[in-house]
């Protein structure tokens, strides 16, 4: 019994780790807001649970298979990453969840900025991180299955996408327990496939192209992750963005703040009227939403994403 209890507990230590929560800056991060941070963050193969408060993820960490992690909150000031389903241990996923997580941003100037301003100091706590996909494809991805469509609408395309094409773990069901699909496996998808499987409409002839460029090579989607301000500024990122297939203004700032640029807000049919809603004005032209904004230079965007969501967790 003594070395069956010296076996799980080792196989415990293997598929159960704690990450500290704590920003590039040394900031505070708010495990709750985290995870609640934006709607794409739920969507397959994620899966966010508001009343446990538990994001799901499916990765392929290291080109091992696909490997289901369930991050939770762990002791004070840390989050817990378990294996439940797939080949990967902590050491392959610490890192990935990491990255998941956003941990290695520093928040500290936008922090800095929001302490005086009664309608976000409140943000100074650990608001603000952005949970991000593993690759910047599969944010791009899914965000043009966000434009022009209803929220039920895209969890169907990309619920599909997930289902038809992702590698499967051990334990898939639908589309969760799989990898986001690769640009591979999407390139060799013909158009039938997006119009009469995904039902992505006229998106399925952008998504195709998307991967077909990736897939050869032809274009690094990956380089727009992980390149500075100081290499790629701000302006010259959404030129490149809104020079894809699929991606006009309102897809490209979606895709900046999901890739940590926060300098653009996200004026579109939801945020607009939210907007009104919270402030309290009867109508306000983006010249003047933006202007409210503008003293956050390059966290403009940011501040105005946590000014609409304050609601969505309760403080």
């Amino acid at each position: 019994m003594h070395a069956l209890a010296v076996a799980l507990k080792e196989e415990m230590a293997v598929r159960t780790t704690q990450i500290k929560l704590r920003g590039a800056g040394g900031e505070p991060v708010d495990f709750r807001r985290t995870i609640a941070s934006h709607g794409v963050a739920d969507l397959p193969p994620n899966r966010i649970d508001e009343e446990a408060w538990t994001l799901e993820l499916t990765l392929a960490p290291n080109g091992r298979s696909a490997t289901t992690v369930l991050v939770s909150a762990g002791r004070e000031g840390y989050a817990k990453a378990t294996v439940v389903a797939g080949p990967a241990d902590t050491a392959d996923l610490r890192p990935a969840v990491a990255h998941v997580l956003r941990l290695d941003d520093d928040l500290s100037p936008f922090y800095e900025a929001a302490a005086t301003d009664p309608e976000l100091s409140w943000v100074t706590k650990g608001a603000g991180r952005m949970v991000r996909s593993p690759t910047v494809f599969e944010e791009v991805v899914k965000t043009i299955c966000t434009t022009n469509c209803t929220w039920a609408a895209t969890v169907r395309m990309v619920s599909a996408l997930v289902e038809n094409l992702g590698e499967a773990g051990p334990d898939a069901q639908g589309p969760y327990g799989r990898a986001f699909p690769t640009p591979e496996a999407m390139a060799r998808k013909n158009s039938a496939f997006y119009t009469e499987k995904v039902r992505a409409g006229y998106r399925g002839a952008y998504l195709r192209d998307l991967a077909h460029s990736v897939a050869s090579g032809k274009l690094d989607l990956e380089a727009l992750g992980s390149t500075s301000a100081e290499e790629l500024p701000d302006d010259e990122l959404a030129e490149r963005l809104l020079a894809l297939p699929g991606v006009g203004p309102y897809a490209a700032a979606h895709i900046m703040m999901l890739l940590g640029r926060y300098s653009r807000l996200i004026l579109d049919s939801w945020t607009r009227p939210k907007y009104l809603r919270v402030s309290g004005a009867k109508q306000a032209k983006d010249v003047t939403i933006e202007r409210r904004f503008r003293r956050y230079g390059p966290y403009a965007g940011l501040a105005f994403w946590l000014y609409l969501t304050r609601d969505w967790v309760p403080d």
